[in-house]
């Protein structure tokens, strides 16, 4: 057949002559084709569309190395286009391109197809593929190259392929680090750069950091980074030694051979952003070994990153404040940043970026505790105002962690104090409300910590930060119920403070976590223990017992036993109560009023019902109150003790009928703290056991002289026989109806059973000093327990015998003592 020259003008054509059986054909359409889609992306979809992939995929297997060279040429430049490479990996053309890396083959195959190869490592499944069917060791074969497209085409094609984990081990088993560093020395920037980053993947691992040791890779990290010709790798060549300085084996041979020393100088008289934040960061990584960080402190560590505080950068602020973070777990360290690098750190909380905030309030946490210099450094700087600001902030890391530097300055009662200047409770009461675990965590520890003081306790009382605390105590995170518990222990310090708790539900929530084996410890054990002692009442109520320890103060109350679940009633809702046939509260005033806070004379007109009552009508409320005038002084103040009564039209008319009656002080009844009025009875027993009782030698003498004297006031001894016939629940309820009031105080008890006397001798033994606890039991039974000393057998002079536990007869046989344990203490406590 003659020859025949044809002069095709459209692709398509070109694409039909690649079905030729012709080489010289085939050698020149893959010609044209290479042209055709170098000229750009919208000629790669035409041939694509067109079909060519599909014929190029099958001549880069052709026995002629022409057409194959030409036809990977061509598939290499497609290569390029994502939708080509879709095409490729579903031709499975990878086994194919991997056989062209074979050493015979020409030098432009190798080129091209590791450019086709890296072009489709990108995709995680091809770069199983290759490395299933042995693409790795022909490519780091050819890093060895002369050919500068090919080293660059198969460093970048490892690079990808060791970004999948897995790979590293065959990497190295490939010995990978020699040609890697010799790409260093190449000529070429764009392969340096990508040598640099493969090693930073793969130096990730200590197997190969060992390697790259024993190849003096340190020394070319170095040089690179001294070479100010090569200043466009020196970031990278830092993220390499960052992973390097990990391990305490490598940093101490960097440091052996100058490398460390030249690595801080070099961070210091740098300019570039990316480089000071990649050193820093490289410091950071290598700091979290404790041996590391003394290397590290060796080489005056320390100054490079308060230097780096001070760049104009928020990166490297954000970078250079998380490396003192971790370097301060070396006390030296802590030492020398203290000195110097509060300052930076506290200015930084002022800042626009809230990352670098965190992080320097972050660094300021670990400085701090168990540091009081560091602490002071805190404050000389003027870092208190900035850190409660800070509490304000819009990231959870930096308000827990300025919490958290609070609460270690509070350690210090002058700093504490300051603070406490600043509203902080006000803050924290806010800051109890956060979603955040973190922040519940620290800012619950900063309530415990501030809580000490009363003043504190009140801020957070008037804040409203009670409520939120309490509620910490149903978290899920066992750190914040923990801190949670502590800042109730510490708040529940009065009893203001305790009954809040009280009233929010603490006591029931501190119950049931109790109840909890895998909730339960020390600390819920201990809030509930402290919020009941700061709240006597509560605490007899509920446990029946008071220890002699727990010291009974004038506004005590008893109200019986009562049933979980059931609301606690303060004292003011008990007394606003009508009068029931319910068992009576009995309550506890012994403090002399001082001046009357309660009426107003235009309020107060006298009962034509009871001549010793008043009544007082309330406008605000529309109520009437009844004032009991047998409380009253001797300095003719008015002490009133109100029960409502009710309200109505005939009642305050038949009121304007009476005479008014002047009243000294004049101070609005709805503006004022309710009080218990003065029991002046109970005053005067206390002043009498204080004369006849408290002046006798022994602690026995003393108990045996108050059970007598409470047994007297309270309708002497009863024959046990006779004791159905003692009825004392009559007089109670004449004094109920009296008072018009189920709130009675103890004094005007003249017949009392068990529970009142062990009340009554509990009451006058802790104003006089007689150490006894008080426990109920059940039908209206109640007891005092002492504790004394026995006297030695005769003939046994200065023997010190162990204290006893007696029960003290106030009802039978008063001021008898009952050892506890015998069957006679077991008879008293259930007759």
């Amino acid at each position: 057949f003659d020859p025949l020259l044809i002069e095709s003008k459209t692709a398509a054509t070109v694409v039909l002559m690649l079905n030729s059986p012709e080489e010289e054909v085939l050698v020149k359409a893959c010609e044209a084709l290479y042209k055709f889609a170098s000229k750009g992306d919208e000629n790669k979809l035409t041939l694509l569309g067109l079909g060519a992939v599909e014929h190029l995929c099958k001549l880069i297997s052709h026995e002629d190395p022409i057409v194959r060279r030409n036809a990977i040429t061509v598939l290499g430049t497609m290569a390029s286009n994502h939708d080509v490479k879709k095409l490729l990996r579903e031709l499975d053309v990878t086994n194919s391109l991997i056989s062209q890396l074979a050493p015979e083959e020409d030098v432009v195959i190798h080129e091209f197809a590791t450019l086709c190869l890296a072009h489709m490592a990108v995709e995680y499944t091809t770069k199983v593929q290759i490395f299933e069917q042995g693409g790795l060791e022909p490519l780091i074969r050819l890093l060895g190259s002369p050919d500068p497209d090919v080293k660059k085409n198969s460093v970048e094609c490892v690079y990808l392929l060791v970004q999948d984990f897995q790979s590293h081990a065959a990497v190295r088993a490939q010995n990978v680090i020699p040609p890697l560093l010799e790409l260093l020395k190449c000529e070429y920037p764009v392969i340096q750069l990508l040598a640099l980053k493969t090693l930073e993947v793969i130096s990730k691992d200590r197997e190969t950091r060992i390697i790259l040791g024993e190849n003096t890779g340190f020394d070319c990290l170095v040089k690179i980074l001294e070479t100010n010709e090569f200043s466009d790798l020196h970031v990278e060549a830092l993220a390499v030694l960052g992973n390097c300085l990990e391990d305490v084996h490598t940093l101490q041979l960097i440091q052996q051979t100058g490398g460390l020393k030249k690595l801080l100088s070099f961070v210091g008289v740098s300019t570039v952003p990316d480089i000071q934040k990649n050193a820093a960061k490289a410091i950071t990584k290598a700091a979290y070994d404790s041996e590391n960080r003394k290397i590290l402190n060796e080489e005056e560590v320390e100054k490079c990153l308060i230097n780096l505080l001070e760049i104009d950068n928020d990166g490297v602020k954000v970078a250079a404040s998380q490396a003192i973070s971790v370097m301060s777990e070396n006390l030296a360290s802590k030492r020398a940043f203290g000195l110097q690098g509060i300052p930076q750190l506290v200015h930084l909380l002022s800042s626009d970026n809230e990352e670098v905030k965190e992080a320097a309030v972050t660094a300021l946490a670990n400085l701090t505790p168990a540091s009081p210099s560091n602490a002071s450094a805190v404050a000389e700087a003027d870092g208190i105002e900035p850190l409660v600001n800070t509490l304000h902030a819009q990231r959870d890391g930096a308000i827990a962690n300025a919490a958290k530097v609070l609460t270690n300055l509070a350690t210090q009662e002058p700093f504490r104090v300051n603070i406490q200047g600043h509203g902080i409770m006000t803050v924290l009461a806010e800051t109890l409300r956060s979603t955040n675990s973190q922040v519940q965590s620290k800012a619950a520890l900063a309530v415990a910590a501030f809580g000490c003081d009363a003043d504190a306790r009140t801020e957070l009382r008037n804040a409203g930060g009670l409520g939120p605390l309490v509620e910490l105590l149903h978290s899920k995170n066992e750190e914040v119920r923990k801190n949670a518990c502590s800042a109730v222990t510490v708040c529940a310090s009065d009893e203001e403070t305790a009954v809040e708790l009280c009233r929010l539900g603490a006591l029931d929530i501190l119950e049931e976590i109790n109840q909890s084996t895998s909730r339960k410890n020390k600390f819920s054990e201990g809030a509930l223990e402290k919020l009941l002692d700061n709240n006597l009442p509560q605490k007899y109520s509920r446990m029946g017992y008071l220890s002699s320890s727990n010291i009974i103060t004038d506004g005590f109350y008893d109200c019986g036993q009562i049933k979980h679940g059931v609301k606690f009633l303060s004292l003011e809702e008990l007394s606003m109560q009508d009068l029931t046939d319910r068992q009576a509260i009995i309550f506890i005033n012994a403090k002399p009023q001082e001046d009357s806070r309660f009426l107003t004379h235009d309020h107060m007109q006298q009962n034509c019902n009871c001549p010793s009552m008043f009544s007082i009508y309330s406008p605000n409320t529309c109520c009437y109150y009844n004032l009991d005038f047998r409380y009253y002084s001797i300095l003719n103040k008015c002490i009133g003790f109100y029960v409502r009564k009710g309200k109505g039209k005939k009642e305050e008319e038949k009121m304007k009928e009476v005479p008014q009656i002047k009243v000294q002080d004049e101070i609005n009844l709805e503006d004022s703290h309710w009080l218990p009025p003065p029991d002046h009875i109970l005053i005067d027993y206390i002043n009498g056991a204080s004369r006849t009782i408290l002046p006798l030698s022994t602690t026995r003498e003393q108990v045996v002289a108050l059970a007598q004297f409470v047994a007297d006031k309270m309708g002497g001894p009863i024959e046990k026989d006779k004791l159905h016939d003692f009825d004392w629940k009559l007089h109670i309820g004449e004094i109920e109806f009296e008072l018009k009031c189920n709130v009675v105080p103890i004094g005007k008890i003249k017949k009392g059973t068990f529970y009142h006397r062990a009340l009554l001798f509990k009451v006058i033994a802790d104003r006089i000093g007689v150490g006894c606890s008080l426990v109920r039991g059940d039908y209206n039974r109640a007891w005092n327990e002492v504790e004394l000393v026995d006297h030695p057998p005769k003939g046994i002079a200065g023997l010190l015998l162990p204290p006893k536990k007696y029960i003290v007869d106030l009802m039978f046989n008063p001021g008898f003592l009952i050892k506890q344990g015998s069957a006679a203490a077991d008879q008293y406590k259930h007759i």
